[in-house]
């Protein structure tokens, strides 16, 4: 609910449950209400100067806010369950003489998770200055692991500070991995796609939340003639890039113009099959993305898998992408979202496959057998 810039201005009952009827419109199965659903007021607040220090000082900070939701979280979770979406909230942990109230701050994650069952909380504002803060942020997630029997699973903010990220605390969760925004001109997709791809050599690419935003927005605010500018691609082609991660839908539903929603078949299609994907090891293929080249990505199973491949902007319709299959081995692939074909092929030398997509700016997701 922040990935268009309006914070928590919007954030409420009414605005909520018409966020989750887009959502599920759209495909969405997860549904993060971000800063603002409390009736402590963040730093971050747009509506009026809050803090993320003395928490604790306002016993009713993490109780929902009673103007915004005046019945509670009740009507949103309720709403969410008819539409298969899960509801998630935002948290930030009192980071205090090193997070000494991890106590309570696990007492309030169990409580929610009891109470309204919300089993995944966006964990953002970490500060770990010393090895106290760190010990204490482990019992807190400990204590939460151990009491809702590992049913709660933390998305760990590591956009700023000294966070946990890629090396230590990624048991408990994803990775939401940076704030990119089209009103400062700080989103292209293939800088997003660039990122993925670089991090997925070295980390589970299916740990990272990676975002796709309404590139509907901010056309004005980029170059006419930037040819990579986020409005230059269509709305299901940005979703494509984060089909290997934990695609994360970093806007405001009810912002999209009503045909963005032609991207709903992909979207679900991709539902279908995310936890197959999810389930090989991921690695880069092709080149590296920069807007103008061929790239991608493979999921490795066994003798199968999944194969990513995007067609930037640029004017080959062929290319031919190295991948991280052996020698002269037959393969075949079947297209299952995009604009690829299916086909039976067998790798060069190098492991290499010959693609064609016919468009700039176009992928094609296959799922691939050794023959």
């Amino acid at each position: 609910t922040w990935g268009d810039r309006n914070r928590d201005a919007h954030i409420g009952e009414a605005f909520t449950l018409r966020e989750l009827e887009a959502a599920q419109r759209l495909g969405i199965t997860h549904f993060q209400i971000d800063d603002g659903w409390q009736t402590g007021r963040s730093a971050n607040s747009a509506l009026s100067q809050g803090t993320l220090t003395g928490i604790w000082k306002n016993l009713s900070y993490w109780k929902p806010d009673p103007v915004k939701f005046p019945k509670g979280l009740s009507p949103v979770i309720a709403l969410g369950k008819k539409l298969g979406i899960q509801v998630c909230l935002w948290f930030n942990p009192s980071k205090d003489s090193s997070y000494a109230h991890w106590v309570d701050d696990a007492r309030t994650l169990i409580y929610l998770y009891e109470k309204e069952g919300i089993r995944t909380f966006k964990i953002d504002g970490v500060e770990v200055n010393d090895k106290a803060g760190e010990v204490n942020l482990r019992k807190m997630f400990d204590t939460v692991m151990d009491a809702t029997h590992n049913e709660v699973v933390f998305n760990l903010d590591a956009t700023a500070g000294k966070r946990y990220g890629y090396h230590y605390f990624n048991e408990y969760g994803n990775i939401f991995l940076e704030n990119r925004y089209t009103d400062a001109g700080s989103y292209y997709p293939y800088w997003t796609l660039r990122n993925l791809w670089m991090l997925s050599r070295y980390v589970p690419a299916q740990n990272l939340q990676i975002e796709f935003l309404n590139n509907f927005r901010n056309a004005d605010k980029y170059p006419k003639d930037d040819i990579l500018a986020p409005s230059k691609v269509s709305f299901e082609y940005e979703f494509a890039l984060t089909m290997m991660a934990q695609p994360l839908a970093w806007m405001e539903a009810t912002g999209l113009p009503e045909q963005a929603f032609s991207a709903a078949p992909a979207i679900k299609k991709y539902q279908s099959i995310q936890s197959r994907i999810h389930a090989g090891q991921i690695f880069p293929i092709g080149n590296e993305p920069s807007g103008l080249t061929w790239t991608g990505f493979q999921s490795i199973n066994g003798k199968k898998g999944y194969i990513l491949v995007i067609r930037e902007y640029n004017q080959q319709s062929t290319a031919q992408l190295k991948t991280w299959l052996g020698s002269k081995q037959k393969i075949q692939l079947k297209a299952i979202i995009g604009a690829g074909k299916d086909m039976i092929t067998t790798t060069d030398s190098n492991g290499s496959i010959s693609f064609r997509l016919d468009k700039p700016n176009s992928y094609a997701l296959y799922e691939y057998q050794v023959l």
